[in-house]
């Protein structure tokens, strides 16, 4: 008998760039699109995002945090290319995105159908931005179907509409015809070329899954070794009939979750969870999509500008431009502590990790103290030649001076 399944969701993020110089104009085309509208945060209605972020990184992604309803008011009352310039100047915006439905039948025969309930566009003002969809399976499925659904759709950006030898069909109630996704994607991120000079794969999406399975599965009367093998497919995003050896994570598990186990990768992140817990599937599911899903952003977003300030360093032009960046990046993000959740602290820890952002930095930073050192000594010669020539002038003066006395005389 297969695992019984009693929840699930997945997020597929998609980052893109787009050109320093045309980030306010990309901000002007998000507020012009109908189906867009800026999200903002407020303490009421979103306190446990309020409450999990330190000061600092809370404002450097959420502003709106701090605006009152006069400055909402004001704010929405402005011109749309005045409102761009405004909201470009803040380190981070959130978009949200409503989709039409453009309902279909479920006709076709293994078909996988599900939703899209929500959709983000979050944008920092370097131009890095990432577009993030939730995805439901929709209606009666089996654990199989999610291992199928979550390896297929994160290979929707390649144009492959089929699975492995499988087939196997997705189908929503938004898009009439799969291929009409690509579409979508490359009306909201544009131009692919500064994403491509970053060396980001724009052919898969990163994927961020949750699932609860039934607690005769995997609970106090069903050991976690019986289903290993489906945990860690599905932690790889491997489709269901994957029969090669998989990697075992032995650090997926946080010590005040018995019955929950997240996995990192390069591929996305992803969470399995038993319904033995009652946590697993009231609170747990809303914070993994929440607090954690921003802090997963969070470390993409650093490591992506890291790359960023990297290239800038490497190409040799505007040096001083790439350390100011770099050290503005290091006061207002690297030195900050992203939250004291227990939890919370944790998963940052294994994403740095993961993402390998402290190996990116170090090398970043040994790149910026040769510069540095090099920019100081070339300071110092300066200074002193100006001093030489200052000396030599004033000389020069004294022995004019001299000469004319004597002249004078």
């Amino acid at each position: 008998m297969g695992l019984k399944t009693k929840y699930q969701y997945t997020y597929f993020i998609y980052p893109f760039v787009v050109k320093e110089n045309k980030y306010s104009k990309y901000i002007l085309k998000m507020l012009k699109n109908k189906e867009v509208s800026l999200k903002i945060f407020e303490k009421e209605t979103d306190l446990k995002i309020y409450q999990y972020f330190l000061p600092k990184v809370s404002e450097f992604m959420f502003s709106s945090f701090s605006f009152t309803k006069n400055k909402i008011k004001k704010l929405e009352e402005l011109p749309e290319d005045t409102k761009a310039a405004l909201l470009s100047e803040y380190p981070c915006v959130v978009f949200d995105y409503n989709l039409k439905k453009d309902p279909q039948g479920k006709v076709q025969e293994n078909s996988i159908f599900f939703k899209i309930p929500k959709m983000e566009i979050i944008c920092f003002n370097t131009g890095i931005c990432f577009l993030v969809m939730k995805t439901n399976i929709d209606g009666k499925y089996e654990f199989g179907d999610v291992l199928n659904f979550n390896y297929k759709f994160k290979n929707i950006p390649k144009g492959d509409m089929t699975l492995g030898g499988n087939n196997i069909h997705l189908q929503t109630d938004v898009f009439s015809d799969m291929s009409r996704l690509n579409e979508f994607i490359s009306n909201i991120t544009g131009s692919k070329v500064e994403t491509l000079k970053l060396d980001i794969d724009t052919q898969r999406f990163l994927t961020y899954s949750y699932i609860c399975i039934d607690k005769g599965s995997w609970g106090e009367q069903s050991n976690f070794e019986n289903i290993e093998q489906n945990y860690i497919k599905f932690s790889e995003f491997q489709r269901f009939d994957n029969i090669k050896m998989l990697n075992k994570d032995e650090n997926s598990s946080i010590e005040k979750w018995k019955y929950a186990k997240i996995s990192v990768n390069k591929d996305g992140v992803s969470l399995f969870a038993s319904d033995e817990d009652m946590n697993n599937y009231t609170i747990l599911p809303h914070d993994f999509e929440g607090v954690y899903l921003y802090t997963y952003i969070l470390n993409l977003y650093k490591k992506i500008y890291l790359k960023k300030i990297e290239k800038e360093f490497r190409k040799g032009a505007h040096l001083k431009k790439a350390c100011k960046k770099f050290i503005e990046f290091t006061k207002k993000l690297w030195v900050q502590e992203v939250t004291d959740d227990e939890v919370g602290t944790w998963i940052n820890q294994k994403l740095m990790k993961v993402l390998e952002i402290d190996r990116l930095y170090s090398e970043i930073k040994n790149q910026y103290d040769v510069l540095y050192k090099n920019m100081k000594i070339e300071l110092n010669f300066k200074i002193m030649l100006g001093l030489i020539i200052l000396l030599i002038c004033t000389i020069s003066m004294q022995i004019f001076s001299f000469i004319k006395y004597f002249k004078y005389y």
